[in-house]
């Protein structure tokens, strides 16, 4: 063979090896866990549902083409020819069943895999019994990086995921700034974390080993460094785990977590020993600040009426997270509706006259602007914490 040949034979061969190359690590086919395993095989079936078309067209193109050549005098010759009852019934009826089947499919396999739905099965006849209950753990996305938080053990770990096998996990999401992707692909499917919003995900893992999470939606600088490492134990090696984290002396309360909400790339593996009663709750209702209201008593008052103030006219400058980043700037500063806690009495008044003088059904008017005909307004400032300077300013000049 000539060296020419020689060199000829490899090159000849590159294409049926590169598709090898990419089953090197077919974790999404091949998962540790039940929901994505069930995942996968919808992927598989799917794909061959479509190859059920697609390799038979792709062959007639082929014999087509071979078959009426240029130069095979044999082949029929019918310019006239127009229609073919079983051709055409062929041609819409083979696509149809397909798409039938696709959609029969899909609709079953989404409602069963649905990741708010509790797990019914850790594995292939192996149901979740009635007392068997599930691990929680809350998730936050922070830039860049991942809190993880376990209420039932009273820890937390950064960057860093311990979970026991055959256990269902149920995941609480969400979010400290922007919108983020919680996607463990040897678990379940990806599902979105929002800010101010909490989502759910219900998992199982049916091996131990040593897998990976990451973002899988933009979300800025650090976003390629946001992965965290996923242990898949035995129930005693979680235990073990657990007493390890405990060990550590850290403790996460809000004032820890306001520093560790800041913007950081390529955070080490962090572990806490303790972690601050209904941090999760505070982090999904924005109001992880001490003194902040949070958007559920805010959503309450709302409901209520208000707190006979014109809060229209006096929370329309404030921010509240809406227009920066969360830990991009210093909490003390910031402008935001206070809790209203502190006065019990005088919330429990409010209140009560609220009930007592509901809310007028009358058109609602543009912010600033009286009805035509009314006299004017006079706006209320409504109490809140502000920064030093805001608060150096007369009260008679400060803005609404």
């Amino acid at each position: 063979m000539s060296l020419l040949h020689r060199r000829r034979w490899p090159l000849a061969f590159t294409p049926v090896l590169l598709p090898l190359l990419g089953g090197c690590n077919m974790v999404v086919l091949d998962p540790a866990g039940d929901v994505a395993r069930q995942q996968g095989n919808l992927v598989l079936i799917s794909t061959a549902l479509m190859l059920v078309i697609i390799v038979p067209v792709m062959a007639a193109t082929i014999w087509f083409a071979w078959r009426y050549r240029a130069s095979n005098s044999t082949a029929t010759y019918r310019p006239d020819w127009d229609h073919s009852t079983q051709l055409e019934l062929l041609i819409w009826a083979a696509p149809l069943l397909i798409i039938i089947c696709l959609g029969a499919l899909t609709w079953v396999g989404t409602h069963l895999l649905d990741p708010y739905r509790p797990l019914a099965r850790t594995a292939p006849g192996r149901p979740v019994t009635a007392s068997a209950r599930p691990l929680e753990v809350q998730v936050v996305a922070l830039n860049w990086k991942w809190l993880f938080i376990y209420p039932e053990q009273g820890i937390a770990t950064v960057n860093e995921l311990a979970v026991p096998t055959d256990r269902p996990i149920r995941f609480r999401i969400s979010s400290s700034s922007v919108m983020n992707s919680f996607y463990i692909p040897a678990l379940a499917g990806q599902i979105y974390a929002m800010p101010g919003m909490e989502t759910k995900l219900n998992g199982v893992f049916n091996q131990t080993g040593r897998f990976t999470g990451f973002s899988a939606n933009y979300s800025g600088a650090g976003f390629s460094n946001m992965r965290f490492a996923v242990h898949s134990l035995d129930p005693r090696g979680f235990d073990r785990w657990v007493a390890r984290t405990r060990a550590g002396g850290a403790s996460l309360d809000r004032a820890a977590y306001l520093k560790l909400e800041r913007p950081s790339e390529k955070e080490p593996v962090r572990r806490y020993a303790a972690v601050e009663a209904e941090l999760f709750d505070r982090i999904v209702n924005l109001c992880a600040e001490p003194g902040k209201m949070c958007m559920h008593d805010m959503m309450a008052l709302d409901a209520r009426g208000g707190m006979g103030l014109a809060g229209l006219y006096n929370v329309r400058a404030l921010a509240y997270d809406k227009f920066a980043a969360r830990g991009t700037g210093d909490s003390a500063s910031d402008r935001y509706v206070a809790e209203a806690c502190a006065n019990p009495a005088m919330l429990g008044a409010s209140l009560a006259r609220a009930e007592a003088a509901p809310v007028s059904p009358a058109p609602l008017t543009g912010a600033g602007l009286s009805r035509p005909g009314a006299a004017p307004m006079t706006p209320i400032t409504l109490s809140r914490l502000a920064s030093p300077a805001d608060r150096a300013v007369p009260a008679a000049d400060r803005p609404l």
